[in-house]
């Protein structure tokens, strides 16, 4: 273990997290489908996180984050870089705490989400993802504005509210074979992972990318942390260039495989969830799905959760995948 590293967070940091947002965040919903079972040969249980406030699971974290942070920090402000989910769900955050947020976000990001993040009360600050890293320019503005830096994933504090979606996935429906969890950074499937291996500890905990931001799933596989540059993914909050100094050791000691799947399997369970369902999802959040259905996992006989983490989509955009299909990965 890297020394320089704070602690990692624990089973009781999700817990003690669950407390803090009692009555405060959205006790999401598990949603069924004879139609998923019987596709699938498994009896599934879908956690809606697209019906969490914000829009995602994100604001677990968030609020968690800035409820962890002293008085003098909280007048200092904060910092996040986020393609959006975890702006939007800051800048809620820090609107119910008073605390100003400052979001670098990309300049190709949903268009919904910089809106509901200024909505919100966040102060955008753009740049260009194919020129510019947006945690050195996170790290940069936080310093010249003596700002507090909450990043989106790797930070104790939202790995443990992150984690509460499982916690409360298995308080409704009990012990599970399978959880299967969409992997940007990490933060979600760390903070699920650490709820699992403390009330379920039997389950196989699965995270899921696109095979076009497949960095995690290398980093899995090789032991190394691997990253990935501005992938063209129609998953935006798979877009991140690695796992986390937090999140890596996490995945490594609580996560049992990674897989990835298509664009393609992606924009199916999109319209599987959106028609069958009636479940608003977004691409990133429909990677969970996607898995069972594309049949990178199989839950053959088992007990499956499947978090579905967001429904902050462009419908625009949604309308075109549905009708044309998103454009394969560049070779």
């Amino acid at each position: 273990m890297d020394p320089s590293l704070p602690p990692l967070p624990t089973f009781e940091d999700v817990t003690a997290a669950a407390g803090r947002l009692e009555g405060i965040a959205h006790r999401t919903p598990v949603h069924r489908s004879r139609t998923l079972d019987a596709r699938t040969d498994a009896t599934v249980f879908v956690k809606c996180e697209n019906f969490q406030r914000a829009g995602a699971f994100k604001f677990r974290g968030a609020y968690n984050a800035l409820a962890l942070l002293t008085p003098e920090e909280r007048a200092r402000g904060v910092l996040t870089y986020s393609s959006g989910n975890h702006a939007q769900a800051l800048s809620l955050a820090g609107s119910l705490v008073g605390v100003a947020v400052t979001v670098v976000m990309p300049d190709n990001a949903p268009a919904v989400k910089r809106r509901a993040t200024e909505g919100y009360g966040g102060t955008i600050v753009s740049y260009d993802p194919s020129r510019e890293r947006r945690e050195e320019i996170g790290r940069r503005l936080a310093r010249e504005r003596g700002l507090v830096l909450i990043p989106p994933y790797d930070h104790a504090g939202v790995i443990a509210g992150q984690g509460t979606a499982a916690l409360e996935l298995f308080d409704e429906v009990g012990p599970l074979d399978l959880l299967l969890v969409c992997c940007g950074g990490g933060g979600l499937l760390s903070g699920c992972a650490l709820a699992a291996a403390g009330v379920s500890p039997a389950c196989r905990v699965i995270g899921v990318e696109p095979a076009a931001a497949d960095d995690a799933t290398r980093s899995f596989r090789t032991g190394v942390l691997q990253t990935v540059d501005n992938p063209r993914t129609i998953a935006d909050g798979a877009r991140t260039p690695s796992l986390g100094r937090l999140t890596f050791p996490l995945v490594m000691a609580h996560v049992a495989d990674m897989v990835t799947v298509s664009e393609r399997g992606i924009v199916d369970a999109m319209r599987f969830l959106w028609e069958r369902m009636k479940l608003v999802v977004e691409p990133t959040g429909a990677l969970a799905t996607a898995a069972l259905l594309e049949g990178a996992v199989s839950g053959a006989g088992r007990r499956v959760g499947v978090v579905v983490s967001g429904g902050n989509v462009d419908l625009a955009e949604a309308g075109a995948w549905f009708a044309a299909g998103p454009p394969e990965p560049a070779r």
